[in-house]
């Protein structure tokens, strides 16, 4: 078997409209990718998480809680490079806008927070971890996406050129 770059596709506190143009770009690119890419995680894709290494995790989203901040944590040590897809990913926005709350409305959201238990702040990926590149916008912009997993493929040696 040849081999692929193992990447896994992960989403936190956003729109999930990079996860929507990720897929969409799977019409186009699918012959294509399934010959270089082993997707090891992407529940809009597959139930199953294969939780071990991975070459590349592209993460879409802001963080908003402890528990979402344990799990990048996770993602960080099982990928060996981490790409912050989208705005709420890249500068924590416009997930984020609620940081910017003045003490009024900081109060009247309380007990959302409390319910769902979300943390205090949101911050984006690299307020948390080492994050290796980005690909920017809302949605992602596609042709840096492309990119980015081009140079991905060719640093790991799946493909030369």
């Amino acid at each position: 078997m040849d081999k692929k770059l193992k990447i896994g596709w992960y989403s936190f506190s956003c729109c999930e409209d990079s996860t929507i143009i990720f897929t969409e770009m799977l019409n186009e690119h699918y012959l294509e990718w399934k010959k270089v890419l082993d997707i090891r995680s992407a529940l809009i894709l597959q139930r199953r998480d294969h939780h071990d290494e991975m070459d590349v995790a592209f993460v879409e989203g802001a963080i908003t809680s402890e528990e979402q901040e344990k799990k990048l944590k996770d993602i960080r040590v099982r990928a060996k490079k981490i790409v912050a897809i989208g705005a709420c990913a890249t500068i924590g926005m416009p997930s984020g806008q609620r940081n910017l709350f003045d003490e009024e409305k900081q109060k009247e959201i309380a007990p959302i927070l409390t319910r769902f238990k979300y943390a205090p702040s949101v911050k984006k990926l690299s307020d948390i971890v080492t994050v290796d590149s980005v690909v920017p916008g809302c949605p992602m912009d596609e042709n840096i996406f492309l990119q980015v997993l081009t140079k991905y493929l060719k640093e790991f040696g799946i493909i030369i050129s």
